[in-house]
């Protein structure tokens, strides 16, 4: 297939704006709280306030008479519906399947968590449902509740499943348990951490919503809803909920306010507004509110790992051993167990480790329900391991990047297969730290720390390598047409919410086929439009998606030089594309593309390509944060933060650095502010709101230096990596190394928690472990 040249002026390489910015920033993009037409009913959803019990409603028929309301739906009008599914179970370490408990879309008798919905109101404005819903009287005979994973695992904790007979979800493992202990038995040196990965909430700027259309004719369902693909939510409605053909079910998506992978899911008030709307007649509307957001869509992280690395006389790593305990919350979601197996998998990182094993157990609690955020284990598994390694080179006396240095998976042993299966193709691991010590003045770190002394202040540097498995997923499907007016449009799986897909794709084909980006449209979140599709997730739209529509539209761009050929009396490998014209190599002699595409048949002018990965893509790189700590108050001035990453191929460059800016604010927030509180007794959610759960200000987040070096992948056509989560990989382990620098030198505590407050600061510096 022709490869276009790269850059081009508006293809490969090429730091284009997004075309989507302007309609979003100046008010006019269409999310699903805009599409509600006139005459929808709204609905309200009635939820716990206690955490574990059985429960009876009261005061249903004074709801029911209240003014505008529509209907009422409860746990009993939902019984001939399915259950919300859990997908991707792994096995235990035994060989047994887990059990995965109902996760129903509305309980009948008993809750689980704060949040857990009760009822879901319909009336003729949302004030209407809320009033009539407030009439309702939820009567609950309360049972003990556990909100922590450790403490549901301990003999004799309350249980959430008592066909269980325990709070274990599941018990498995990765990599060679008896080889782990041997190394560890003959190991020189041991490092031990128990580590804290605090559970998070996504806070995107759009809250869910959905709304639901039900056609009696044809009876088919349609939704709108903000996802991560259309094509995630078919199959998980009407597969396992609903139980209807998928025909039947029409999901659209429009613009959504953000993702980081909450989106991806379904949930329990897409089934029901769905079947309000069949009950009603009449359109059904549900939007969240941000309280919502934090008691009923689903939080991030929430590990705790006691962590292990063994090492021989002459600090090189001899194993690495973790026991993590997840806390899953009440029930399995949709991809919560992925998580586990993402990060098992990926504890190695970079290093030449000869044996690893990790063993994971996820807990039941009586909280909301934990799935894959942004990174999706990959953040866990660095953190785990660059900690440790860190901890080490304090131990024994070693450089942190000496350490590194010696127990790296050098350039020439790739294709390098680890210990728990991973192998991966490309990467220069000590290159890319070399050259962010360099850009990051490593070496002058002793007289900047003088400068802070001088000025009663604390400094520190730390430094995190990451690589990451992402970028799979099943096949994912590009459709490419030439318009007749000389435009092309894509239809594909993938749903951008804020990464700039349009104009990425946009690129991709612009690269093949000549065309302008901003004459390319691009058609996602409809399933009528799109065949199927895998949706965004695991940072695979671009090296997955975009290698389908890099396929499709070589094809087409094929076409293309042969038309020009004839036209122009020319060999088709003569002519190139660019600028909206066919050009014949050397020459002035063209013949513009839309004149070309005029005269093709309507089934010449189509492609469709589907791609799916053969392996993962395994960007990687460096991270450099460096600090300065106020001691009286334990306050936090991040310096300068530094990043040279590979991935592979950059199609964006401008697009690129801004989802690691973005991922890189996300980890400043875990490492620094962000914490859920549940009250061990209540089981209540402390920190509901942002009066109480602290997001980063931009005062927060630094100025970044950003850099690639980038190693084309072997697994795709384009040599692309995926992007959008390995920000948030590399800034955690890099934020608590820099701290944790700081407080050593200063002889506090050797290691601190998530998220790093001035409070806990303060006290590391006074009472050495927080712990």
């Amino acid at each position: 297939m022709h490869q276009a040249s790269r850059p081009t002026q508006f293809g490969i390489g090429a730091s284009l704006r997004r075309h989507e910015d302007p309609a979003l920033i100046s008010g006019k993009g269409r999310f699903v709280a805009d599409l509600v037409p006139e005459g929808a009913l709204h609905a309200f959803v009635l939820r716990s306030a206690v955490a574990h019990g059985r429960f009876t409603l009261h005061g249903l028929a004074a709801a029911r008479a209240a003014d505008g309301v529509a209907d009422i739906i409860t746990g009993a009008d939902v019984t001939r519906l399915g259950t919300l599914p859990c997908l991707g179970m792994l096995d235990n370490a035994d060989g047994s399947t887990p059990y995965v408990p109902p996760y129903p879309v509305l309980p009948l008798d008993r809750v689980r968590h704060v949040g857990e919905a009760l009822a879901m109101v319909v009336g003729q404005s949302r004030a209407a449902a809320q009033a009539a819903a407030e009439l309702i009287e939820p009567r609950f005979e309360e049972l003990p509740c556990v909100v922590d994973g450790a403490a549901a695992l301990a003999e004799g904790a309350p249980l959430l499943w008592e066909q269980l007979g325990s709070n274990l979800a599941f018990d498995a493992e990765h990599g060679d348990r008896e080889a782990t202990d041997a190394a560890f038995a003959g190991a020189h040196k041991v490092v031990r951490l128990e580590l804290v990965n605090n559970r998070l909430v996504a806070n995107f700027l759009e809250p869910r919503g959905a709304l639901g259309v039900y056609d009696p004719e044809s009876g088919r369902y349609h939704l709108t809803a903000g996802s991560q693909g259309v094509h995630l939510l078919v199959p998980a409605l009407a597969d396992h909920v609903l139980k209807i053909p998928r025909e039947r079910l029409h999901v659209v998506t429009p613009d959504v306010g953000g993702g980081f992978g909450t989106k991806y899911f379904t949930y329990r008030e897409y089934a029901l507004v769905l079947l309000a709307a069949e009950r009603t007649g009449r359109p059904v509307a549900w939007i969240a509110d941000r309280v919502e957001h934090f008691l009923a869509d689903y939080h991030g992280r929430d590990h705790v790992s006691r962590a292990e690395l063994a090492l021989d006389e002459e600090g090189r790593f001899l194993a690495v051993r973790a026991d993590t305990v997840a806390n899953m919350g009440a029930y399995l979601g949709q991809m919560a167990v992925f998580v586990g197996i993402a990060g098992g998998g990926m504890v190695p990182g970079v290093y030449r480790t000869p044996a690893v094993h990790v063993r994971m157990r996820g807990a039941y609690t009586n909280t909301v329900p934990v799935d894959a955020y942004r990174g999706a284990g990959r953040p866990e598994a660095a953190y785990l391991i660059e900690r440790l390694v860190d901890k080490a080179a304090r131990e024994i006396g070693m450089a942190p990047d000496e350490i590194r240095r010696r127990n790296m998976i050098g350039s020439g042993e790739i294709p390098f297969t680890t210990p728990t299966g991973r192998t991966y193709d490309s990467g220069d691991f000590a290159g890319h730290m070399a050259r962010a010590m360099e850009r990051a003045d490593w070496a002058g770190f002793a007289a900047r720390e003088k400068v802070s002394l001088a000025n009663g202040r604390l400094r520190g540097i730390g430094m995190a390598t990451y690589i990451e498995a992402c970028s799979g997923g099943g096949p994912e499907e590009a459709r490419v047409d030439l318009m007749p007016d000389g435009t092309a449009t894509i239809r594909i799986g993938t749903q951008s919410s804020g990464q700039g897909h349009h104009t990425a794709y946009a690129q991709l084909a612009g690269a093949q086929l000549g065309i302008s980006p901003d004459r390319i449209k691009v058609i996602q979140g409809d399933s009528d439009e799109i065949a199927r599709g895998a949706g965004t997730g695991g940072s695979r739209s671009i090296p997955v998606g975009g290698t389908g529509v890099f396929r499709a539209a070589g094809v087409l761009a094929e076409k293309l030089r042969e038309r020009a050929g004839e036209s122009l009396e020319a060999a088709p490998d003569d002519i190139e594309l660019g600028a909206n014209m066919a050009r014949i190599k050397g020459t002035d002699r063209a013949v513009a593309i839309g004149a070309l595409i005029a005269a093709m048949d309507e089934g010449e002018r189509q492609e469709s390509r589907a791609w799916q990965p053969p392996a993962p893509t395994y960007p990687n790189g460096t991270h450099i944060a460096e600090v300065e700590i106020d001691p009286e108050t334990g306050a936090i001035l991040i310096h300068s933060y530094t990043v040279v990453d590979d991935f592979g191929v950059a199609l964006n460059p401008l697009l690129l650095e801004g989802q690691i800016h973005g991922g890189v604010a996300q980890g400043i927030g875990q490492a620094m502010l962000e914490r859920t509180v549940y009250d061990g007794e209540s089981g209540q959610l402390v920190t509901a709101s942002l009066m109480d759960y602290c997001l980063p200000r931009a005062d927060d987040v630094p100025m970044f230096d950003f850099e690639m070096r980038n190693m084309p992948s072997a697994t795709n056509a384009l040599g692309m990596k995926g992007a959008g989560e390995a920000g948030a990989i590399g800034a955690c382990p890099a934020l608590v190394n820099a701290v944790c620098d700081a407080l050593a030198r200063a002889g506090g505590a050797s290691h601190i928690d998530m998220p790093m407050t001035p409070e806990s600061v303060w006290k590391a510096l006074r009472g050495g472990d927080e712990k």
